[in-house]
């Protein structure tokens, strides 16, 4: 079933989301070379404890798990890109982070992702993480009320092929709102003109991900890492969006950060 939110819930989701946004952007500046991903964590830990917020991840028992994850922020490296275990990892020269969160304030869910550079970037890295923005903010463009929902998986598989990546679909975006996990599934694939039709009130997390040279996929012995097939590197991000009567709106605005949707030139706006 999916729910529609009021303009006040929307809103209410919206302080979550500049919390989610605010903390990213804080973990983005302290990951750096010698850092180790637990500093990361238990610093994530220490934020969303001061803020009076929950996790949504802490405890989260889905099927493909090996139990409960008992973390607050999926950190995946160079090959890994989804579900990463934090664990005794120190960070080092030109590795690829990916760093995903989703917590809930008053009863309302955010979640947002980004990757990053830490240390000296290779061009190709560059290269991956620049796209998954940019399909980020051709999915939101797309996402205006009276389309349908393939018009954003559309978005992303376009730009995914510009850039020469190819497109796993057994994970993507979703609903979201009063729990992480909500109706409906959004595609990192599509055809546009196809699916629901997207209304002011619905709630979703865009979500595209790549590996630089297959769309194949496994799972560590953890349970949880998804980590491309060949080793290739990896990049993800993701923003929470609410449709509106006036377009759409994103909900997990990092600080400095421009999310309008690109105009009609052509020219987007970035979501690095």
């Amino acid at each position: 079933m999916i729910e529609l939110k009021s303009p006040e819930e929307i809103q209410r989701m919206a302080v979550t989301g500049q919390f989610v946004g605010e903390l990213l952007a804080d973990l983005r500046e302290v990951a750096a070379v010698g850092v180790n991903l637990m500093d990361l964590e238990h610093h994530a830990r220490r934020r969303i404890k001061e803020r009076g917020a929950e996790s949504c991840y802490w405890d989260y028992a889905p099927s493909f798990g090996r139990g409960p994850f008992r973390n607050v922020l999926c950190l995946s490296v160079n090959d890994a890109v989804l579900h990463g275990l934090p664990h005794d990892y120190v960070l080092r020269d030109g590795d690829l982070l990916s760093i995903d969160m989703a917590v809930g304030i008053d009863g309302w869910v955010a979640d947002s992702a980004l990757s990053v550079i830490v240390g000296t970037p290779a061009p190709e890295d560059l290269k991956l993480i620049e796209a998954t923005e940019v399909a980020l903010t051709a999915a939101i463009d797309a996402a205006q009320p009276g389309r349908q929902l393939g018009d954003v998986s559309a978005a992303i598989g376009e730009v995914a092929h510009r850039y020469g990546y190819q497109v796993n679909n057994e994970f993507g975006g979703h609903g979201i709102g009063r729990t992480m996990h909500e109706a409906p599934h959004v595609a990192n694939k599509g055809r546009p003109g196809r699916g629901m039709t997207l209304k002011p009130g619905l709630t979703i997390a865009i979500e595209p991900w790549f590996c630089r040279s297959t769309d194949k996929i496994k799972f560590d012995e953890d349970g949880w890492t998804i980590r491309s097939a060949d080793g290739s590197r990896t990049a993800h991000s993701e923003h929470t969006v609410a449709i509106t009567e006036a377009g759409p709106q994103v909900l997990t605005t990092r600080p400095g950060q421009d999310t309008r949707p690109a105009d009609r030139s052509g020219q987007s706006a970035t979501t690095s």
